[in-house]
């Protein structure tokens, strides 16, 4: 299954009230693996950077003012994006901005059945602790070092190994069992997707059982009939 996990980073937290995309990374999963693939661009926001956004992610006006607009870059975003779920931290966030500037240039919305909120899955999984990205990290033993600050392709990647960690960790490639998407309502919230691995039941042959305990039978003081005495 094909995943694109992104970020992106922004002039403030309200497209509505005239605050725009700076930048946007995305990362390419396939089964849950990291391909390699990534799209990131830089986009000119057409507007000035307030300095509490541009302390976040370091993007300055000056540093901007030669980068593509959206618009210019929005066809190679579409078809890097395709039509498969797309994973973000805080996802209602990010979609906002996505859809936001996609509608602004007149192109279809990205539908929400399509957004994995790892925030959300986060809380699940982990009730009552921090779910920021850096606390994330931090839990699962991932690296840091390199985010001095936000930067929408470096977090995609962290966010990636993340995203893994959450739905079940390395070994999830070895399941037997295709992913089952469930939808869960959360207060106040868009629908979170949670992978949901379905429970599996493995019948023991009976022939098998009887050389195990033909097999035990033949063992001379083992060690736990020691520990018993």
């Amino acid at each position: 299954m094909r995943e694109i996990v992104f970020d992106t980073e922004t002039t403030g937290l309200s497209f509505p009230s005239g605050d725009r995309l700076v930048e946007i990374g995305c990362v390419e999963l396939v089964n849950r693996v990291p391909t390699g693939n990534h799209f990131h661009r830089y986009i000119n926001p057409e507007r000035d950077m307030p300095a509490e956004a541009e302390r976040v992610h370091g993007l300055s006006a000056r540093f901007l003012s030669d980068k593509p607009l959206f618009v210019d870059v929005v066809e190679e975003l579409i078809d890097f994006i395709g039509e498969c779920p797309l994973v973000a931290h805080n996802a209602t966030f990010d979609f906002g901005f996505l859809n936001g500037e996609l509608d602004r240039c007149g192109r279809p919305l990205v539908c929400t059945t399509r957004m994995v909120d790892t925030l959300g899955i986060a809380r699940i999984r982990h009730p009552g602790a921090k779910h920021t990205l850096d606390a994330l990290c931090s839990r699962y033993g991932i690296d840091l070092s390199a985010r001095q600050l936000h930067g929408a392709l470096l977090d995609a990647q962290l966010l990636a190994q993340v995203y893994v960690e959450l739905t079940g960790g390395r070994q999830i490639t070895l399941g037997l069992a295709v992913d089952t998407p469930v939808m869960r309502e959360t207060p106040a919230e868009a629908p979170t997707r949670v992978h949901v691995r379905p429970a599996r039941h493995f019948a023991v042959p009976a022939a098998e059982l009887e050389r195990h305990a033909a097999f035990v039978q033949s063992l001379e003081e083992p060690l736990w009939a020691q520990a018993a005495h």
